[in-house]
C-alpha cells in the first residue's frame, strides 16, 4: 500500500452506451435497448477490475422530457429498475460498491429502506442509496402528481432520509441469537419500533430485514442547490456534484464540508465526488480523434433538446440560436444544472447554439477532460490536491470501451503516483470509501410485552 494518507475515490456512472449523446452511432458501439443484463454486468466487472469504489446507476421513471424527434435519436429512453438490475450485478461481482438511485418525491421511506437494505444484505454490505428528489415533470404525471415546488421537495427529502436511516437502525447487530439448545432464534427486546409521525410520513416500523453488514447502506446525495447542500451536510456520505471549473469546485467543497460541524459530523465522513466526463486515448491525438468522431455524429436537434433538459425543460425555440443564452430563467426542476448552464455560457461568452454543442459533447455541464493517461491523471490530481474533490464519478463518453480505456490506461498511472489503491482492502462500500461502520442509533421505542405476544 502507498504511504500516502489520502487517495482519491472513483465511481463509474453506468449510462446507456456512454455519456455522449452520439455514442451509440459510432461503429462497433453495442446496440441494445438497455435490457441486456450481460452488458451491465460486463461494465461493472470492468470497473471492479479497476478497483473502483462503486458503480452508479441512474433511474428515470418516465421518458426523457424532450420532443419526439429528439427522443427518436438517442439511446436513453428506457431504464431498467435499478433495484432489479443491481442484484444481478451483485451476484456477478465480489467487491465493487453498488449505488442505485431512489426517489424521495414519489416513493415511500419504508419501501426504499427495505429495498436498499435487502441489496446490502445480499451483496455483503456493498449498497449505497443515491437520494434524489426528481426533476422530470413527466415523472410527476406518471405518479398522478403535479411538479412539487423545489423547497417542498427538499423538506420531504429531509424527513424521508431521517426515516430511512432510523429504519435501518431498527435491529441490533446481535438481534439474532439462533440458539438451538434454548430454542431462541432472535431477541425481540433488541428491536425498535420507530413510531414516526411527521409532516409527510407516518411510519411504524421496524423493517423486516436485519441490520446491514456495514451498519447502514451508504447515503449519497446529488443536489447542489442551497437546500441540497444543507441536506447533504446533515445526512449524506457522498455527493455526486456538478462542478465544471476548479474555483467553483473548491468553493462547493469548502461550503458543504464547513456546514457539517453544525450537525456534529466529521467532514472526512462525506466524500465529495464531482462528475467528470472523460475521453481517454493512448496518445493526445487519439483522444482528439475520438472527440472529433463523436462531435461529427452529434445531431443538432438532439444537442438543443439536451440543453433544454439541462435548463429545466424551458422551450428555447423562441430564442435566437446565435444569440446570448437567456439568464433570467427559473425552474422548479434541476436548479443546479440550470445555474451551471447559465454560468458556463457567461464565462465563455457562448451563444445558445454553442452552449447546446458544449452540453452534447461535454457531459451536460460536468467537467469534461480528454487526453492520454498522463494528461488525464494530471488533471484529476490537480483538482484532487487543490481541495475541489475527494474523488470523481466517472462519466466516460462511450461504454464499455471508454471505461476500459480508463481502467487500462489511467488507473495504472494514478497507482504509480500513489493516488489510487492497488488492491481492495475491505469488503464493504464503507471500507472502500474510508467511512467508519455506522453505529446504531436507537430511535423510537422497544417492542412492548403485548407486541411480543406475552
Amino acid at each position: 500500500m502507498s504511504s500516502r494518507t489520502r487517495q482519491m475515490h472513483l465511481c463509474a456512472f453506468l449510462f446507456g452506451t456512454g455519456h455522449h449523446v452520439a455514442s451509440w452511432r459510432l461503429p462497433g458501439a453495442p446496440l441494445h435497448d438497455g435490457t441486456d443484463v450481460s452488458y451491465w454486468i460486463d461494465c461493472a466487472r470492468i470497473a471492479e477490475r479497476g478497483l473502483m469504489d462503486a458503480v452508479f446507476l441512474y433511474d428515470g421513471a418516465a421518458l426523457p422530457n424532450m420532443k419526439p424527434d429528439a427522443m427518436a435519436r438517442i439511446d436513453r429512453a428506457t431504464f431498467l429498475d435499478p433495484m432489479v438490475l443491481m442484484p444481478a450485478i451483485a451476484m456477478a461481482t465480489d467487491r465493487i460498491g453498488l449505488v442505485a438511485t431512489g426517489n424521495t418525491t414519489y416513493d415511500q421511506p419504508y419501501y426504499v429502506a427495505r429495498r436498499f437494505l435487502s441489496l446490502d444484505q445480499l451483496s455483503g454490505g456493498r449498497a449505497g442509496w443515491n437520494m434524489v428528489t426528481g426533476v422530470n415533470p413527466l415523472e410527476a404525471m406518471n405518479f398522478g402528481n403535479a411538479v412539487v415546488p423545489h423547497a417542498q421537495r427538499y423538506e420531504r427529502a429531509r424527513e424521508f432520509a431521517h426515516v430511512v436511516q432510523a429504519l435501518w437502525d431498527g435491529w441490533s447487530d446481535d438481534s439474532f441469537v439462533m440458539d438451538r439448545a434454548s430454542g431462541q432464534f432472535l431477541d425481540p427486546h433488541t428491536v425498535r419500533v420507530l413510531d414516526h409521525h411527521g409532516a409527510h410520513f407516518d411510519v411504524r416500523g421496524p423493517l423486516c430485514v436485519p441490520r446491514s453488514p456495514q451498519g447502514r447502506p451508504v447515503l449519497i446525495q446529488a443536489g447542489g442547490s442551497e437546500p441540497g447542500r444543507a441536506l447533504a451536510a446533515e445526512t449524506a456520505e457522498m455527493i455526486y456534484a456538478v462542478q465544471p471549473d476548479l474555483a467553483g469546485g473548491q468553493a462547493f467543497y469548502r461550503d458543504v464540508k464547513g456546514r457539517m460541524a453544525a450537525f456534529g459530523r466529521n467532514p472526512d465522513h462525506l466524500k465529495i465526488m464531482p462528475g467528470v466526463y472523460t475521453i481517454v486515448g493512448r496518445t493526445m491525438q487519439e483522444a482528439e480523434d475520438k472527440h472529433g468522431a463523436l462531435s461529427e455524429a452529434t445531431d443538432p436537434v438532439v444537442a438543443l433538446s439536451m440543453l433544454t433538459f439541462c435548463m429545466g425543460g424551458h422551450d428555447l425555440s423562441s430564442y435566437d440560436p446565435d444569440g446570448p443564452v437567456p439568464d433570467d430563467l427559473t425552474t422548479e426542476g434541476g436548479t443546479t444544472h440550470l445555474r451551471t448552464m447559465i454560468g458556463i455560457a457567461k464565462a465563455r461568452n457562448l451563444t445558445l447554439r454553442q452552449l447546446a454543442t458544449e452540453v452534447a459533447t461535454g457531459g451536460y455541464g460536468h467537467w469534461a477532460i480528454r487526453g492520454d493517461a498522463c494528461s488525464i491523471a494530471d488533471q484529476l490530481q490537480g483538482r484532487f490536491e487543490a481541495g475541489a474533490a475527494d474523488g470523481f464519478n466517472l462519466m466516460p463518453a462511450t461504454y464499455p470501451d471508454g471505461l476500459r480505456d480508463f481502467v487500462d490506461l489511467v488507473i495504472p498511472e494514478l497507482q504509480r503516483r500513489g493516488l489510487f489503491r492497488t488492491r481492495y482492502e475491505g469488503k464493504t462500500l464503507r471500507d472502500h470509501l474510508g467511512l467508519p461502520r455506522s453505529e446504531r442509533v436507537e430511535h423510537g421505542r422497544p417492542l412492548t410485552a403485548a407486541e411480543n405476544g406475552r
